[in-house]
């Protein structure tokens, strides 16, 4: 089966987030499988044109912003409209490029979130417009066409938007269970160290955990906050961060890391932390789980589908730091509940398996291929 996937960016943008890991970890392990995957992205300045992912077949045309106006005129152009294909997969990230109004073969929709108004949050006013309109008419363009969505949060608010909650199936995130486990018993750091790992972006909200860690240490309790990261945000927050008289011993911005230092962190960590006001899943929230951490986060969808409130970490009110001071002081202060947390965690992740969510979305291709959703 020939597929084409049509998403902003692949895994080595420097701006790719969770949306490249799962586009990646699905769409490799399907091509490594036997089907014929061609990806159509954005390029950045110095990316080649043309190269090979995972045995992905990539095709990088135009830039951040101006991929939404030409993958259609590429796609026509290469791939006369997509016809060769057998079905084509739309992976919405940021915005819609409408396909199913010019493929010229079956149509899935791939969808992790939509932005609504926190576009506002992130974006430049003039580009949260576009992001907000163009969400607009979602609806109206896909409701008819096969979807699957990353979580039941995203499904819901797709069909509140308007769409056919009978077209939608539900094909979570995974998680490389056998690369991120629980450490030695030991591992854990001797001081209360809290994680967050993720871009560095003001609708991440990051602010809030250092508004928490702050109030913590006034408090006389001496956690620290690792941010391990990048991104446009980096600055203000370091601003943030100082203001607060966090630096050096409260907060440590980490900058990139590696595979391998991520593993260690989410290893060593006493609580992961995850407080933006809407993700697909937080795919971050699984992997600290596989290594038997638990997280804290916003309340929020699809952060909540990635945390069981209670039993593998807490769920916070998003934007209420006392309840996100209050949560933390438990967690931090009880090592049993931590302990008790952390297993119940890996046992959590353990339900989620890259290979059995590859498998249900080759399931879903065949079926839309075909005719048959």
């Amino acid at each position: 089966m020939r597929t084409l996937v049509l998403n902003w960016q692949d895994r080595e943008n420097p701006q790719a987030g969770g949306a490249e890991i799962h586009l990646h970890e699905i769409f490799g392990r399907l091509a490594s499988w036997g089907m014929d995957v061609t990806l159509v992205s954005s390029g950045w300045p110095g990316a080649e044109q043309r190269t090979c992912l995972d045995g992905i077949d990539v095709h990088r045309v135009g830039g951040r912003h101006s991929y939404p106006f030409q993958v259609a005129s590429y796609v026509r152009k290469e791939f006369g409209g997509g016809s060769p294909f057998d079905v084509v997969v739309e992976d919405l990230n940021k915005v819609p490029v409408f396909a199913p109004t010019w493929v010229g073969a079956p149509t899935l929709l791939l969808v992790h979130h939509l932005f609504g108004r926190t576009a506002f949050e992130e974006a430049s006013l003039p580009v949260a417009t576009m992001t907000w309109l163009l969400e607009r008419p979602i609806p109206f363009f896909y409701r008819r066409t096969p979807t699957v969505a990353v979580s039941e949060s995203t499904r819901q608010d797709l069909v509140d938007r308007g769409m056919d909650g009978k077209q939608i199936r539900v094909i979570p995130n995974g998680v490389e269970v056998g690369q991120f486990t629980p450490g030695q018993a030991d591992a854990r750091t001797s001081e209360p160290t809290l994680l967050y790992l993720g871009r560095l972006r003001r609708y991440k909200r990051v602010d809030l955990l250092l508004k928490a860690v702050a109030r913590l240490r006034g408090e006389g309790l001496p956690v620290r906050l690792l941010i391990a990261g990048r991104g446009p945000h980096e600055d203000a927050l370091r601003a943030e961060a100082a203001a607060l008289g966090l630096t050096p011993e409260g907060v440590h911005f980490l900058g990139f890391v590696s595979e391998a230092e991520k593993l260690t962190l989410l290893q060593t960590a006493w609580v992961h932390l995850l407080t933006s006001p809407r993700e697909g899943w937080g795919i971050a929230n699984l992997e600290a789980a596989a290594c038997g951490t638990p997280t804290i986060a916003s309340d929020a969808p699809g952060l909540r589908d990635s945390v069981r409130h209670g039993v593998t970490g807490f769920l916070v009110p998003h934007g209420d730091v006392d309840a996100l001071v209050n949560q933390i002081r438990v967690l931090v202060s009880d090592p049993s509940l931590r302990s008790q947390q952390g297993k119940a965690a890996r046992s959590f992740a353990l339900g989620f398996q890259w290979d059995d969510s590859a498998r249900a979305m080759g399931g879903a291709l065949e079926a839309v291929a075909a005719g048959a959703w």
